[in-house]
């Protein structure tokens, strides 16, 4: 299944740990970025249409 080992019930220290709560956090911040652009995107050309076609 999942060859990664839980962070939670291995051994680790700290610094290990802060290692997947790094990526987590570069993770979460690229989908928002990708979210807010995707809403602009659609959000723009929804208003386009909408000027368009009256």
């Amino acid at each position: 299944m999942n060859s990664t080992p839980d962070p939670s019930t291995t051994s680790g220290t700290t610094e290990d740990l802060s290692i997947y709560s790094a990526r987590r956090q570069r993770r979460i911040r690229i989908t928002a970025w990708v979210v807010i652009v995707a809403l602009i995107l659609v959000g723009g050309g929804s208003t386009v249409l909408t000027v368009l076609l009256g």
